[in-house]
């Protein structure tokens, strides 16, 4: 490209000259063309990034702000992005999607499950007990979009499919033992599966997004939240809970599904190398990394818990039998809603097992 602007200065300088003979003329008119070619190769491109969680938050610090560095880097500063955490360009955060479709921003992550059913396929990952660490469910997801899910997402250009670690009982003076200690508990949900098995579970399902979530905890409009412990900390729900209530075994009760996602018409606007750029720097691999940075934060989470003196409860043996007998239950429920879209949903739930079993192999 470089070599394509400086030959075109060239030409338009040789042609100036012959037009003007005059030194003085030559040398601002060349000048001029030696400018013209500079202000081109200068040329950047700057692309809005909104998202919901803070600046202290693991995927601000630990995935987006290193993905633009990279591609600062790898477009030698031409592809610039800014990212905007905190919902600071505006709107809630189930507006993300829409923002990123409707070109407002250029470029969302959020959460699926904040727009309920609109990703239907998605939703396979977030049924109770199938998913397992970030890592793997993370690359499962992705390549799962890859294959069987990109009608959900045929209106933008998608750049990343991840999903956190398996979520986790955050309760404050309502610890979670067994079934009957959620009956009449208000406990935040993310997603509308996680919804489903919660109300099934007996307890009484609110849902929030998580800036909402220390709020509600200190005014008592929820008795405890479904989160990761990586979302947990920068929310300080260590300090605002008592309990915490895990699954045991090698599937967890729910995860989410995140995406990244850009506006089309704004990814086909760039040169074909800035496209090359962004395209190289998504994808699986970084889905697996993806998945390793919500892992690690898990941990980092869960020591924060332990270091103020919480109380741990884990559901395993014959009650985790009872939970997973209902959320049997739940898969059908949501077998059969897929059926209603006309979509199989006993084949998704399969081939989200299958992708989940080979990348477990893989690890």
């Amino acid at each position: 490209m470089r070599q394509i602007i400086n030959l075109l200065a060239k030409v338009l300088l040789k042609k100036l000259i012959n037009i003007h003979n005059s030194t003085t003329t030559c040398l601002v008119l060349g000048g001029l063309a030696m400018f013209i070619a500079g202000d081109l190769l200068a040329k950047e491109y700057t692309l809005k990034v909104h998202h919901f969680l803070s600046t202290k938050s693991a995927t601000h610090k630990g995935l987006l702000v290193p993905w633009a560095d990279r591609i600062n880097q790898a477009s030698n500063g031409k592809l610039q992005l800014n990212i905007y955490p905190a919902m600071q360009l505006g709107g809630k955060p189930p507006q993300l999607f829409d923002q990123a479709r409707r070109g407002t921003v250029d470029i969302a992550w959020t959460l699926a499950g904040y727009t309920p059913g609109r990703f239907p396929r998605m939703e396979v990952f977030e049924l109770p007990f199938m998913a397992t660490n970030a890592e793997v469910t993370s690359q499962a997801a992705y390549e799962f979009y890859r294959k069987y899910a990109q009608e959900d997402f045929k209106d933008v250009k998608v750049l990343l499919v991840h999903t956190h670690g398996p979520g986790k009982f955050h309760m404050n003076k309502k610890p979670i033992r067994n079934l009957q200690d959620l009956k009449g508990t208000k406990v935040r949900t993310p997603t509308r599966i996680a919804h489903m098995m919660l109300t099934s579970l007996g307890a009484s399902s609110v849902g929030m997004p998580v800036p909402e979530l220390p709020g509600s905890l200190a005014r008592g409009v929820v008795d405890g939240a479904l989160v990761p412990y990586e979302v947990a900390l920068p929310l300080r729900l260590h300090e605002l809970t008592d309990s915490h209530t895990d699954i045991t075994g090698d599937r967890g009760l729910y995860t989410a599904v995140f995406i990244l996602v850009m506006n089309k018409k704004k990814f086909n606007s760039l040169p074909a190398e800035m496209q090359k750029i962004l395209e190289d720097n998504s994808g699986l691999a970084w889905a697996k990394d993806a998945g390793k940075l919500w892992d690690r934060s898990d941990l980092l989470g869960l020591e924060a818990a332990r270091g103020k003196g919480n109380k741990f409860y884990f559901i395993s043996g014959k009650e985790l039998k009872k939970w997973q007998v209902i959320g049997t239950k739940v898969w059908r429920q949501w077998e059969n809603e897929m059926t209603d879209k006309n979509i199989d949903g006993k084949a998704l739930i399969k081939h989200a097992q299958r992708l989940i079993r080979k990348f477990e192999k893989a690890q």
